[in-house]
C-alpha cells in the first residue's frame, strides 16, 4: 500500500497556508458491528491523510509533507498522542516550520484509504523536537489543557465525580463530564497541584480516563465496563499478524490486598481472591469501606479473567480504539470465539504503508 501523498509534492515551503474550517470528525459505530469486507484486493487501496494545524495566530496549515504519523491510545494512558515525523530537510534545503506552528497550536489528523477519510486524532502541540534528522511534532489530546495548576482544595467525602468536576471549573469550564464510576474518597486534599497530577491520581483507583475532544468531554468510568463501539476480526480475513496467546488462567490463584487510610489516620485493609498464588497490593487514599472494596474486586478481575496476551496488526478500516469490544476468530480454533475488551491500539503511517496494532485484553463474552 503506497502513501499517495508523501510523493505527490516536493516543496521546499513545508506548510501551504490554507483557509479551510475543520472537518467534522466521523462518528464511532456505536452498536453496529463493523467487518472489512473489501470488495477488492486491499493491496490496491491508496493510503490517504490530511494533517491540518489551527494557530492561535488565527493562521491554518495544511501539511504537504510528512515522513511518519504514529497515534497511540490505550486505557492505561490518561492521554491520546501523536508523533508527526518530517524530515529536516528537502532537496537539501532545512525546513523551517518554528515560525509558523507552535506549542499549543491545534492539530487535527484525519486517516483512511482512496480519500475517504476519518479523524483519528485531535489534540495539540505540545512540543516540536530534532532527532536523528527528523522533526518530530509531538502532540496530545486535551490532556494538554489540563496540564495547568489549580488552587488548593480540600476535599471531604468526596467522589471522583466531585473532584473531576472541580477540575474542570479551574480548567475549562466549557466541558463536560461523563463519569459512571462511584467511588468516594473520605478525604481528598489537592495542593500545589496541576489538574493533570490530579487525574494521575485518580487514575490509581484503577479509573479509565479519557477525553473526547471532538466533544469536550472528560469520561471517567470503571474498568472495562464503558463501550466505545464493537469490532469484528478474523485470523483468516482481516487481520494480517498476529503474536496473541490466549491465557484462560483456570489455576491462577490472586490474592488482592488493598491498603488505606481513615481520616483518623487507622489503617484499613481489604483482601480478597485466593492465597497461595500471586499478590497484589495496592496503597490506595483515604477511600471509603465500600470504595476499598470496590477497588480489590476490580482489581481481581482484571488479573483473573481470561483473556488474550500479546497484539495483532490489521488495516485503518474497520475502525477500532480503546474500550471497543472486538470479537475475534480463528477458523482453526472455532472454540476461542468471543468477544474481548481492547486495550490500546496503535496507528502508523509511513512511506511503507499503514497499519492498526491492536492490543486485547479482558475476555467479555
Amino acid at each position: 500500500m503506497q502513501i499517495s501523498k508523501v510523493l505527490m509534492i516536493v516543496i521546499s515551503m513545508l506548510l501551504v497556508t490554507t483557509g479551510f474550517s475543520t472537518p467534522d470528525p466521523t462518528q464511532h459505530s456505536g452498536a453496529n458491528i463493523e467487518f472489512l469486507t473489501l470488495n477488492k484486493d486491499a493491496m490496491h487501496y491508496d493510503v490517504d491523510w490530511d494533517i491540518r494545524f489551527d494557530c492561535a495566530n488565527g493562521k491554518h496549515y495544511q501539511l504537504g509533507l510528512m515522513s511518519e504519523c504514529n497515534i497511540v491510545k490505550s486505557i492505561e494512558n490518561l492521554c491520546d498522542v501523536a508523533t508527526i515525523s518530517l524530515p529536516e530537510t528537502v532537496m537539501n534545503e532545512p525546513l523551517l516550520i518554528d515560525n509558523k506552528i507552535t506549542r499549543g497550536d491545534v492539530v487535527t489528523i484525519r486517516l483512511g484509504y482512496d480519500n475517504d477519510l476519518r479523524q483519528e486524532f485531535k489534540g495539540y502541540i505540545k512540543d516540536i523536537t530534532i532527532n536523528s534528522g527528523q522533526i518530530q511534532i509531538q502532540c496530545e489530546d486535551a490532556l494538554f489543557l489540563f496540564r495547568k495548576g489549580v488552587k488548593d482544595k480540600f476535599f471531604q467525602s468526596a467522589s471522583i465525580k466531585d473532584i473531576a468536576q472541580y477540575l474542570i471549573s479551574e480548567v475549562d469550564a466549557s466541558y463536560r463530564l461523563d463519569c459512571d464510576y462511584d467511588l468516594t474518597y473520605e478525604k481528598f486534599t489537592i495542593h500545589q497541584a496541576s489538574a493533570y497530577d490530579v487525574l494521575k491520581k485518580l487514575q490509581d483507583s484503577k479509573a479509565h480516563i479519557f477525553f473526547d475532544v471532538a466533544n469536550k468531554t472528560l469520561h471517567i468510568h470503571q474498568p472495562y465496563v464503558y463501550r466505545s463501539g464493537k469490532v469484528a476480526y478474523s485470523m483468516q480475513v482481516n487481520i494480517e499478524q498476529s503474536n496473541l496467546e490466549y491465557d484462560n488462567v483456570l489455576d491462577k490463584k490472586v490474592e488482592v490486598t488493598v491498603e488505606s487510610t481513615d481520616r483518623q489516620g487507622n489503617v484499613r485493609k481489604y483482601t480478597t481472591g485466593t492465597t497461595g498464588g500471586d499478590k497484589i497490593n495496592i496503597k490506595a487514599g483515604t477511600l471509603s469501606e465500600e470504595s476499598i472494596k470496590q477497588l480489590a474486586e476490580n482489581t481481581l478481575k482484571e488479573a483473573t479473567e481470561p483473556k488474550y496476551k500479546g497484539s495483532f496488526d490489521t488495516w485503518l478500516i474497520p475502525y477500532v480504539g480503546p474500550g471497543y469490544s472486538a470479537q475475534i476468530q480463528d477458523e482453526d480454533y472455532p472454540d476461542k470465539k468471543a468477544w474481548y475488551y481492547v486495550k490500546s491500539v496503535t496507528t502508523n503511517i509511513s512511506g511503507s504503508g499503514c497499519k492498526r496494532t491492536v492490543v486485547p485484553s479482558i475476555k467479555l463474552s
